[in-house]
């Protein structure tokens, strides 16, 4: 039986959170969708005390951000998102398209369509989180996406050029400086200034993830992205407690809303890596987010088995799952429920960050039951189709229809197999309105 040894924040007290944060979006939507850029200028003014004429940023801004580039910052955005692109473009490849005739003369398939539009949602309010850009508008354009727009708050005061660079070297086709539920809801429902797009991606706070939720049906979303989730899955033999700690704050710096979870099979590295984590928390410059975080939202978990790891594990359903214990692979095989798996010590949530090739924008409040993260696949429409080549063919298919619709009730659905059974196969089967279809009388 599982014991938890430090426990995070109750679900009431979460669910209030999210009361506040869902009554703050629905009017602020509210009253974009009336106002349109009076209300995105208002909310930028008030939110990130930012105004200017035209949130767009000129081609001349964009490029003095890529100028101030130093060449190691450069070099180091290049191979990032060449691992990015790399990645998406081996997805992309992996999706086929289909054309096969399933009976003689039907012909089924289906295609993948890229979306006409995005938009790209880059958070950067306390840090300049260029590699979103990375992840959002590489994939994007490795899909094919004809239109990429891109909107990030201003740091300090301004544009942040690492994030304008970032989006500018990805291909982004429209950069805003403009953050928060101002720049979801001016992507998604349209304004004078900006035109609207067909789906907004990109991870954010819990305003930015409740703009999102509410906006989905009037575009689509990658997923219910909000703060920064993470699961440190860890035993005495594949980690120990100085890089379990690290680990878990390294994540939870993202701020103070952000859960940590250590999940082991052993107290005393459990103990220890608490011990750790204090005494990591009196010299992390980010100390101060990461406390919060820790303090309101971290657990500990000791379990008795892989296997009761695992099945907590699923139940948590984690944004992040760090697995360093003895047999990684194990939960490789096992768990079902995460948005994406770090197995090893010698790899971490950083990495799948900043730069290795997989997409960081992943599921959270539990919602990897249910789906992955961004990838390439996000920014395609799969559409059917299909194709009746002989009449013997749009007979027999007609035949089944015709008997089948009958079944239901639905006279005008049978009359449209009903009539090309009369016309490619010679069968005199009864017109709409009168008697509804037997085998006897389709036979």
């Amino acid at each position: 039986m599982a014991q938890w040894l430090k426990r995070g924040a109750t679900a009431e007290a979460k669910a209030d959170a999210d009361r506040k944060v869902r009554d703050i979006v629905e009017a602020a939507l509210a009253d974009i969708e009336k106002r349109g850029d009076d209300a995105v200028r208002e909310m930028s003014v008030n939110f990130d005390k930012w105004d200017r004429d035209d949130y767009r940023l000129t081609q001349a801004e964009i490029d003095a951000c890529v100028d101030s580039l130093t060449p190691q910052e450069r070099k180091d955005i290049e191979f990032a998102q060449a691992q990015v692109r790399n990645f998406a473009q081996i997805q992309r490849d992996s999706l086929s398209e289909v054309e096969v005739e399933t009976l003689p003369g039907v012909v089924l398939g289906h295609k993948n369509i890229p979306l006409n539009s995005a938009g790209c949602y880059v958070p950067g309010g306390k840090y300049p989180l260029l590699a979103g850009a990375h992840m959002s508008v590489i994939t994007a354009k490795v899909a094919g996406v004809k239109r990429v727009v891109t909107c990030a708050p201003p740091f300090q005061g301004q544009p942040a050029r690492a994030i304008v660079a970032a989006q500018a070297m990805a291909g982004a086709d429209a950069i805003y400086a403009l953050g928060g539920i101002q720049a979801v809801g001016a992507m998604a429902l349209g304004t004078a200034s900006i035109d609207p797009v067909d789906i907004i991606v990109g991870p954010g706070n819990a305003f930015v993830a409740e703009a999102k939720r509410k906006l989905y049906g009037r575009v689509g979303i990658d997923l219910f992205a909000g703060p920064t989730e993470t699961l440190v899955i860890a035993d005495e033999i594949g980690c120990d407690p100085e890089i379990a700690a690290t680990d878990i704050l390294g994540q939870v710096e993202h701020g103070p809303d952000s859960p940590g979870v250590l999940l082991t099979n052993s107290e005393k590295f459990a103990r220890e890596t608490m011990a750790e984590i204090e005494r990591l928390l009196q010299v992390l410059p980010t100390a101060d987010h990461a406390r919060k975080a820790w303090e309101s939202f971290g657990e500990v978990i000791v379990a008795d088995s892989y296997e009761e790891m695992v099945a907590i594990a699923d139940d948590i359903a984690s944004e992040h799952v760090q697995v360093m214990t003895a047999d990684p692979d194990y939960f490789l095989a096992n768990m079902t429920n995460f948005g994406a798996l770090f197995l090893g010590s010698r790899t971490n949530v950083a990495y799948g960050d900043k730069v290795i090739g997989t997409n960081h924008t992943l599921p959270t409040k539990k919602a990897a039951r249910y789906t992955g993260g961004l990838w390439v696949g996000k920014f395609l429409k799969t559409c059917t189709y299909q194709k009746v080549l002989t009449d013997e063919a749009s007979a027999l298919i007609g035949e089944y229809c015709s008997r089948l619709c009958a079944l239901e009730g639905f006279a005008g659905h049978g009359e449209q197999a009903n009539i090309r059974v009369r016309r490619f196969g010679g069968r005199n089967v009864p017109y709409a309105g009168q008697a509804e279809p037997t085998p006897e009388t389709i036979a």
